[in-house]
């Protein structure tokens, strides 16, 4: 049986199984994204799939202290897109 790494949620500090989190990536040229993988190379956030949690990470400027930059208003609105995108397609 294979072991399946866990990771935190970095709102609720709550540990669940890697793919059960969403993964937001800040790679090599900067640039932030949704990974629906959880393989795309660069820092990776993650961040459970409840409601409160998501809203909290893109609401309270989770993304910058995750990845230690200031973040543009336009990149939060497009991991918000992503992350709405996936969740309607559970």
């Amino acid at each position: 049986m294979k072991k399946i790494p866990q990771r935190t949620c970095v709102i609720c500090h709550s540990k669940f199984d890697k793919r059960d989190l969403f993964r937001i990536v800040s790679d090599k040229s900067g640039e932030i994204f949704f990974d629906p993988t959880g393989k795309a190379n660069g820092r990776g956030a993650y961040v459970c799939k409840s409601d409160a949690c998501v809203d909290q990470f893109l609401n309270k400027n989770y993304l910058e202290r995750a990845f230690k930059r200031k973040v543009e208003s336009d990149v939060v609105e497009i991991v918000r897109q992503q992350l709405s995108e996936k969740k309607q397609m559970k």
